[in-house]
């Protein structure tokens, strides 16, 4: 089986490998070639657009940015649709729009092309380790048989549904994400303000009740002053603004998750942190 596979940033680069790993025949695409060459270097092959990567490729996986950006790759100029034939599935791994992944769905029908929303959560270390969680939408036979791809990727994959469904277990994670990551940093900020040693309350929380993946990852980081990105600050900011805009439809008040996105705005927006990690928060509460 041949898969393309569109993004190799710090997510798509991990999963990549991965697939390298398992013995899978890759193709990549990437707006800068030059940052898809620790892929290539391991025996990926180039494709210049992603219509010219769909036409040698029997699965297609993207993982790009931002919704304009997986709308651009499949329905734009040199797109994905321009070449995609009957018999192809597509995979769209970004954390995107639950409508656009809807749009995508019915585009693939019309065509009999099978299509998959399948975000993911575990950061960087999860996309290098091939431990992903893997949250699937779209019809179940073609998620049965594509399953032997997402094991090369993830230990935790499920199916929620049809097409979106995958998308909207995405924005429940990133809800559960946006509480832990706004206790990490206030506890951290707390602690030091109370004169307590950071890392021993770290390794004291993470044996007790309020033990959480936040805290374990990110917060040795903190402590270390490594502020990179596993995960971009502006793509959580994304991810946030696509959870209460879909709950805003659903008529449903989030007002925590509003508080941290108010948060990752002024990261993000007001002083240009974007960049960082999402761990990165910690600079808010850090400035004089």
């Amino acid at each position: 089986m041949k898969i393309g596979f569109i993004g190799t940033g710090v997510m798509g680069t991990g999963m990549i490998n991965n697939l390298l790993k398992a013995g899978f025949e890759v193709a990549v695409y990437n707006r800068t070639k030059a940052h898809a060459q620790p892929v290539l270097s391991r025996g990926a092959t180039w494709q210049a657009t992603p219509a010219l990567l769909t036409q040698v490729s029997d699965v297609v996986i993207t993982m790009v940015g931002f919704p304009k950006d997986v709308e651009t790759v499949y329905f734009g100029n040199n797109g994905i649709f321009q070449t995609a034939q009957t018999g192809q599935t597509l995979i769209d791994m970004t954390t995107s729009s639950p409508m656009l992944a809807e749009k995508i769905f019915k585009t693939g029908q019309q065509r009999q092309i099978d299509v998959l929303d399948a975000p993911v959560s575990g950061g960087d270390v999860g996309a290098k380790k091939g431990t992903l969680t893997i949250m699937v939408g779209g019809l179940k036979p073609v998620y049965d048989k594509l399953l032997p791809i997402f094991n090369e990727m993830g230990t935790s994959v499920s199916r929620f549904g049809t097409a979106g469904q995958g998308q909207n277990a995405k924005m429940a994670n990133q809800i559960m994400i946006a509480g832990t990551m706004t206790g990490l940093t206030e506890a951290l900020v707390f602690a030091k303000k109370a004169g307590l040693d950071q890392a021993q309350m770290i390794k004291t929380i993470q044996g007790g009740g309020a033990a959480n993946w936040s805290m374990g990852t990110y917060g040795p980081r903190i402590l270390a002053g490594d502020l990179k990105p596993g995960f971009y600050a502006k793509h959580f900011l994304k991810d946030l603004r696509i959870a209460l805009t879909v709950a805003d439809q659903m008529h449903l008040q989030l007002p925590a998750t509003k508080q941290a996105k108010a948060l990752y705005e002024a990261m993000v927006d007001q002083f240009g942190w974007g960049d960082l990690g999402t761990q990165g928060l910690i600079k808010i509460y850090d400035r004089p």
